[in-house]
This record gives structure tokens, C-alpha cells and sequence, in this order.
């Protein structure tokens, strides 16, 4: 990392230590601009939003602009968003198109990037050849439904790049997701900042303590080189129990508790479950008796969520078993800038938050919420965007976090502030990205 190597080295940080200067240091950003986004796979769309050729979605990153596009043959691709004639970008947002064309000056191409039309080709004679007139293509791939594009064309396989999170999530089904709801939000922090909030539960405690009456929060951060997962230490896939954080009081029954999860996810985040999925909850309440024995609970809320599933013609994962769903974890951090939740099945929240422009004290923070939908069921995709997270109801769950985020931002900058104290066992995932991050920048 040249002149920055002592500054920005991986040896800096430790499981209990992250220093402060990636969070606001633009010789940080810099050599993100320069070493990261450039190199690095990353989520650009979702296959859903490309169903026909011609269909296409504009992925920017800092000064990069990509196209990603369902080219006439069905395939997707992607290209740099820029005419090779006087560098106009071609597209913005998503939409769909016949041709791509230069509002500057006319020129066109394909869907698979050739130029189809240079006005007055005979200008050049013979010193532009087919191969200057095609747009640059940028790698692709798809894993889970979603569309991964990379600018370095020696980066490794995305499969490999991605290992070893498939293992502990393809029986999930990611493809068969379908959006629920999309939104975006411009956060007055910098992108690591807002990408740590999500990557741990020990804040759950503090910072959500609606959520301790049905939740032992206690968790496990757990690294799988760049990426990791987080999982909650009690027994069993799904924490249901109420926190011992809390005085001392009845455990209310594990019927109670799911009902309990179910109406507050329901009403004060809007993700995570189906509303087929509280649905059958709602049917829970009358299936078993308050004193049911947990295993007796446990089979008959899995039941009820298969046979709305498969009633709905939304299906269920064949291949799921409690010991999968376990081992999978609730939330897990895809290097770089991916944060998902997906414990319960059919409703999957999904994390995306990217630099946005020069400015390190702001980013680009999209929320997907994912649901499993019968084909054709799934509503009409409507992004939503706003500059102000006050602007939208998000629910009590994302404010609560919302209006930490500015005020975390602005303490990392106090010159009583080192760095963060990141907790070895339930922040692992934190120190552990900031780690590989200064890796990859410096590898």
C-alpha cells in the first residue's frame, strides 16, 4: 500500500481494536476508490429486475457506472456505462431499451455492446477498428438470484470469491425470492460505519430492548475469511426465550413468544416474515395449548408455514432441516458491503450500502426486503428513495438504529476517540472486515 502501508495495514487491527481513520479519512476512501471497488465482486441488481432482453438496471459505484442488461439471447451482461465516443453515459436508473444510444451525438449499440450505428463512419477510414467500437464489458455472475459485477477481469471466480457462503445458505433458495419491498436512503455516515450496525446483535440490548421480551440476544460472531456470520449462542436455531438481561419474571410459554416475534416484526420492521408466514402464526395460537412441550411447538409452526407455503404455490425448500437452518445462522456479512438476514425462511432482509461520491461521511444505503412468493404473486417492484430516512416510515426497528448512525458517525471523529473496542466474541465480524478489507486493498 506504498506511503500507507504502516497507516492502513491489516496488523493494526485486532478482534478487540478497529482504528478510528477508515471510518472518515479520505486517504482511506482514496485507496478504496483506487484498490476496492474497482476489484471486487459486488451485488449490482437482482435477476427479477431483468426479466426481459432489453430490460436493464444502472449500477453506480463512486466515478464507475455500469449497465447490466438481458441481452437478445436471454443472457445477462454488463458493460461500462459510457459512449467510447466522447464518454457520455448511455443510461441511468433502470428501464427498458432496444439499443443503447448516445444522446450527444447518435451513436448506438446492441444489446451485447457492438456499435450498431457511427454517424459518418467514413470520417475515420480505416483507423477505427470493430474492436474500438464496442463498449467495454465488465464480469458477471449470478448466485442467489442476484447479478455480481467485477471491472478487474483477473479476479477470481465469483464462486470462489463467495465460499464458503453457499454451503451454509443455497438450501435457503435466494432465487426464488422475490422483492417485497425496495428502498433507498442517503446516510449521513460513512458506509463502514452503517455496514456495522448491522453486522452484530449486541446493540439489541441497548438499542432495541422492545426486543429482549422474546429474544436472548446473546450472540456468536463467527469469521470465515472475508466473511462472517452471526448467530445467537442459546440452544436451538431460533432463540426464542426471553432475555436474561431482563429482572427476573414467569417465562411466558414458547407459543407466547413466537406470537410475540411475529406481531412485532410484523408491525415495527415489515421484513423478515411473510405475511403468509404471520399468518401462520395467527393459526399457531389456536394449533397447540400455552403448556405445549417446545418440540411439540417448534414441528407445528414449521408445519403450519409449509402447508400455507405450498397452498399459496410459493413452495417450501426441499432440502431444509432444522440442523441446516442452525448451522446457518440469522445474519451474515458478504464481504464487502452485503449484510443479510435469513433465519425464517420464506422472508429474507437484505443489505446493500455503498460510498456515496467524495463525501466519506456519507453513503448510499439500499434495504431489500426478499419474500418467497407463488410465480406471478409477487407485487410490481416500486424503488423507493429518499434523502432523509425521516421522510419514510421505516417502522420503530430502523429508527431506532437511524437516529444512532449520524451520532456514531460524528463521535468517531472526537480526538478523545482511538478506535473501536470491538467485543472478540458478538463483534467478530467487524474487526474481522476491517481486517480483510485492509487485506484486499493491500494484496
Amino acid at each position: 500500500m506504498n506511503d500507507h502501508a504502516s497507516r492502513f495495514g491489516p496488523e493494526r487491527v485486532r478482534d478487540d481494536f478497529v482504528p478510528k481513520d477508515a471510518y472518515h479519512s479520505r486517504d482511506f476512501a482514496e485507496l478504496e476508490r483506487e484498490r476496492l471497488w474497482p476489484r471486487v465482486w459486488q451485488i449490482a441488481c437482482r435477476e427479477e429486475e431483468l426479466p426481459e432482453p432489453g430490460d436493464y438496471v444502472t449500477y453506480d459505484i463512486l466515478d464507475d457506472s455500469i449497465i447490466v442488461v438481458r441481452n437478445e439471447q436471454g443472457k445477462v451482461a454488463a458493460f461500462h456505462n459510457v459512449c467510447v465516443h466522447r464518454g457520455r453515459r448511455l443510461t441511468e436508473g433502470c428501464g427498458h431499451l432496444r439499443q443503447f444510444v448516445c444522446r450527444f451525438h447518435g451513436w448506438r449499440y446492441s444489446l451485447d455492446g457492438a456499435a450498431s450505428r457511427v454517424v459518418d463512419r467514413e470520417d475515420w477510414g480505416d483507423t477505427l477498428q470493430p474492436e474500438d467500437l464496442r463498449l467495454a464489458p465488465v464480469r458477471c455472475a449470478t448466485w442467489g438470484g442476484f447479478v455480481f459485477i467485477n471491472m478487474d477481469p483477473d479476479a477470481e471466480p465469483l464462486e470462489a470469491f463467495l465460499d464458503p457462503v453457499p454451503a451454509f445458505t443455497d438450501k435457503f433458495e435466494f432465487e426464488k425470492l422475490r422483492f417485497r419491498w425496495y428502498k433507498t436512503v442517503i446516510m449521513a455516515a460513512n458506509w463502514k460505519t452503517v455496514l456495522g450496525f448491522f453486522s452484530e446483535f449486541y446493540h439489541v440490548q441497548q438499542a432495541h430492548p422492545q426486543l429482549l421480551e422474546f429474544t436472548d440476544d446473546y450472540s456468536i460472531s463467527t469469521a470465515f475469511g472475508r466473511h462472517a456470520r452471526i448467530s445467537f449462542a442459546g440452544e436451538g436455531a431460533v432463540p426464542f426465550r426471553r432475555s436474561p438481561r431482563l429482572p427476573a419474571a414467569e417465562e411466558p410459554s414458547l407459543k407466547q413468544h413466537i406470537v410475540a416475534f411475529a406481531e412485532t416484526y410484523r408491525d415495527q420492521l415489515g421484513a423478515m416474515l411473510s405475511e403468509r408466514h404471520y399468518e401462520a402464526v395467527q393459526q399457531l395460537r389456536h394449533a397447540v395449548p400455552d403448556d405445549a412441550p417446545n418440540d411439540v411447538v417448534m414441528a407445528k409452526w414449521v408445519e403450519l408455514q409449509m402447508a400455507a407455503a405450498e397452498e399459496d404455490g410459493a413452495g417450501w425448500p426441499a432440502e431444509l432441516t432444522p440442523e441446516y437452518i442452525e448451522s446457518s445462522g440469522l445474519d451474515w456479512h458478504l464481504f464487502p458491503n452485503t449484510i443479510f438476514l435469513h433465519g425464517f425462511v420464506d422472508g429474507v432482509l437484505w443489505y446493500r450500502v455503498r460510498p456515496n461520491g467524495d463525501n466519506p461521511d456519507s453513503c448510499i444505503f439500499d434495504i431489500w426486503a426478499l419474500d418467497r412468493y407463488a410465480p406471478g404473486k409477487e407485487p410490481k417492484l416500486n424503488r423507493e428513495f429518499y434523502a432523509d430516512w425521516r421522510e419514510a416510515d421505516w417502522g420503530r426497528i430502523f429508527e431506532q438504529d437511524f437516529v444512532n448512525i449520524p451520532e456514531v458517525q460524528r463521535g468517531l471523529k472526537s480526538r478523545g476517540y482511538q478506535g473501536d473496542r470491538t467485543n472478540p466474541v458478538q463483534e467478530r465480524a467487524i474487526s474481522n472486515f476491517h481486517r480483510e478489507l485492509r487485506r484486499f486493498m493491500q494484496d
